[in-house]
């Protein structure tokens, strides 16, 4: 397929707009790691918090939106298209927040990102990012050190722990340093497993129960994961092995806990950041914000199957009880 075709394709929903309308109208690019059904709530919450700062699409904004369907290697393609167009402000998500910081130092960017924005060289600064990048983060201290308390707390004479995660995440690296670190403080291992593809998550659960992992956190603030939380939970229910997420779908989805923030939130406020820069605002300015609406989800359906008893402690913190 040649490469003005791909573009065409992976473009998801954006409008075939009039060539007038186009020429009075900012242009917005919205770079996506995963795909447009998968993030459909999403994107409308982000259009949410446009609209909500007096931007609505079609009507005095135009978006452009752009999927890499999970392929996380088509995002520089996709980011220079949309640097090519020109668009006036790019709206990034996790993964395609690198490709699109890479692809330009002109155009502005907001971000909603599991990432770490300073860790990740996004920014200098949450408080004062001082380039074209600001946004809002759902990487919060506690990040790594809440799923394994939570499996700890969940199974305490557990010694040893499963991660998977995503070598292509762009913090994947981090990710299992971080986690490593925490482990160690709790006095726990881990055996880190990881996937890319559909297939290597089959064989990744496959080889934890076959060697007899008691318990497992998976990095699903990663897009790739959170895409196939479907597959994922079915595998863990397959293998009845108690898993940790930390993304809240997941365990509305049949997961049996879930700790994280509230993306929709994130996105929500990126479309007003996007909206203020619109107006004239510099990213600069824009202070990076981490999220603050944290939710902790039992899924007690899946507890039951798995034959656990959910501790008191867990129960009192939860925010959602799902029975």
């Amino acid at each position: 397929m040649r490469r003005r075709d791909f573009i065409k394709t992976i473009a998801g929903s954006a409008v075939a707009w009039p060539l007038a309308a186009r020429a009075q109208q900012p242009v917005i690019g919205f770079l996506n790691g995963a795909s447009a059904s998968e993030y459909a709530s999403l994107a409308a919450t982000f259009r949410q918090g446009l609209g909500d700062a007096g931007f609505v699409e079609g009507r005095n904004v135009l978006i452009e939106y752009r999927w890499a369907e999970g392929h996380y290697e088509r995002l520089a393609m996709l980011a220079d298209d949309l640097v090519g167009r020109p668009v006036a402000v790019i709206f990034a998500n996790g993964p395609a927040v690198v490709a699109a910081k890479k692809a330009t130092t002109t155009i502005p960017i907001v971000f909603a990102t599991g990432l770490d924005p300073i860790a990740s060289g996004l920014v200098s600064s949450l408080n004062r990012p001082g380039g074209k990048l600001t946004g809002f983060t759902s990487r919060l201290v506690e990040a790594y050190a809440k799923p394994l308390e939570l499996l700890h707390d969940l199974l305490p004479t557990v010694t040893t722990f499963g991660v998977l995660l995503n070598p292509g995440y762009p913090s994947a690296e981090m990710e299992s340093k971080g986690l490593q670190e925490v482990a160690r403080t709790l006095g726990l291992r881990l055996h880190e497993l990881r996937a890319a593809t559909e297939n290597q998550i089959d064989t990744s659960f496959a080889a934890f129960a076959q060697e007899g992992t008691q318990g497992l956190f998976v990095e699903t603030a990663d897009p790739f994961f959170t895409a196939r939380r479907d597959q994922i939970v079915a595998l863990a229910a397959r293998y009845a092995i108690p898993t940790v997420y930390n993304r809240n779908e997941i365990a509305a989805a049949g997961g049996l806990l879930s700790y994280g923030a509230s993306v929709a939130d994130t996105y929500r406020q990126a479309g007003i950041y996007v909206a203020r820069i619109l107006k004239g605002e510099k990213a600069a300015d824009l202070p990076v914000q981490q999220s603050t609406k944290i939710t902790l989800i039992v899924n007690m359906k899946t507890a039951k199957t798995l034959g656990l008893t959910i501790p008191d402690k867990i129960l009192v913190l939860a925010d959602e009880v799902i029975e």
